[in-house]
């Protein structure tokens, strides 16, 4: 009853909602309302918006369960071999490859938060009430801005490395600088509102995820959520698409200057070399996973927008639960998409877990490998130089 009372206070009218699934998801008398499982010392930290909606059917808390597992298990796993190639492999541990360990690293912590996603989805709730909700934002949070300003470091990375193949490069104390200063970047506003300093983290969706408060009205929360927008998600990307313009305007120079060249020569074409072949392919990975990074997180970016300046009426339980999938689901493709085309990673990998057939070397791959152990070679020269 006293759901039903919130409801009818907060809800807004039908006539409001479009036809079909979004107002089919208002809850009407003798349904269940979301939140109605949790303790009522908490229902203030879940905002009212949530609180109209009928609970989602038990098989939908299921299925999200299966899929945060798998999640967990593929994610968990990639990372791992990923750290475990990196810090146990002499000749990986390059100033570039400094930077995909410090992804991984950052995209462990976001697949540790799974398992408590899975037991929130069992009691369709949160399992360990505010301190478990605060605690699950907080990995997200430090995960999420960790792992975009670091996509923004190895963007830098790839730009120096390929623009500037002599000089340019990062020496290994640099790169070791830029990886802190990447923990410096995420740790701030990941904090102040675990704290309640400024915002808070709050349930959302079904209840069972949680998130920067970006619901409750006022000054203080749209300033908050334009400051986490421009702070975690705007000058990440800024970056990132400066970086990689730079290295495009670079390869393109470079090649015409080749033709030039080959032009005076009177030859057809002329090579760009092992090592500037494995550095502009190792460049394509990197920007495959910035790409799998804005395909992961803009869709939160919109909804905390959405939620704080636009219609809420399109902000449904489920239609909220599709960027938290998002995201998590980007931090467990990463690793594999760069140790599967990586030629050294995935040798290494081959080693150590040679029951995953995937990571089988082929003899298309042993001239990759060559040059990537070239490549490697030349990065170590340069910072022993």
């Amino acid at each position: 009853m006293i759901n039903m009372n919130i409801s009818d206070s907060f809800g807004p009218n039908a006539h409001f909602f479009r036809p079909g699934v979004m107002q089919a998801q208002i809850a009407e008398v003798g349904d269940e309302i979301l939140g109605s499982k949790i303790d009522e010392d908490y229902l203030d930290y879940i905002h009212p918006h949530w609180r109209q909606y009928k609970a989602p059917a038990a098989y939908q808390h299921f299925l999200l369960g299966i899929l945060y597992a798998f999640i967990f298990f593929m994610g968990t796993m990639g990372n791992v071999l990923v750290l475990v190639a990196f810090f146990t492999t002499k000749g990986l541990r390059t100033p570039s490859n400094l930077f995909v360990a410090n992804l991984a690293i950052f995209d462990t912590i976001m697949m540790f938060k799974l398992p408590f996603f899975v037991m929130n989805s069992v009691v369709e709730g949160q399992i360990f009430g505010k301190i478990g909700c605060d605690v699950y934002a907080l990995a997200g949070a430090i995960s999420g801005m960790g792992a975009a300003i670091t996509n923004s470091a190895i963007a830098f990375d790839r730009y120096r490395t390929i623009a500037f193949p002599l000089d340019g490069r990062l020496g290994m104390k640099a790169a070791i600088g830029l990886a802190a200063f990447c923990w410096v970047w995420a740790l701030p506003f990941s904090v102040i509102p675990f704290f309640e300093i400024w915002s808070r983290y709050a349930p959302e969706g079904y209840l069972t995820t949680c998130s920067f408060d970006y619901l409750t009205e006022g000054k203080p929360t749209q300033l908050f959520t334009i400051t986490i927008f421009v702070w975690a998600y705007i000058i990440p990307l800024l970056l990132i698409a400066l970086f990689y313009s730079k290295i495009i305007s670079h390869v393109r120079e470079h090649e015409k200057m080749l033709r030039e060249q080959a032009k005076r020569m009177n030859v057809k074409s002329l090579s760009q070399g092992d090592e500037k072949s494995a550095e502009i392919r190792i460049a394509k990975v990197a920007i495959t996973i910035v790409f799998l990074f804005i395909c992961g997180w803009t869709p939160y970016a919109l909804i905390a927008i959405l939620g704080c300046f636009g219609d809420r009426n399109l902000m449904t339980p489920t239609f909220s639960m599709i960027p938290a999938v998002a995201c998590k689901t980007v931090a467990c493709i990463d690793p594999w998409i760069y140790a599967i085309n990586h030629p050294r990673f995935r040798a290494e990998i081959q080693k150590k877990v040679p029951w995953l057939c995937f990571f089988s070397t082929n003899p298309k791959s042993s001239n990759s490998d060559t040059k990537s152990t070239a490549s490697d070679a030349t990065e170590a020269k340069a910072e022993a130089a």
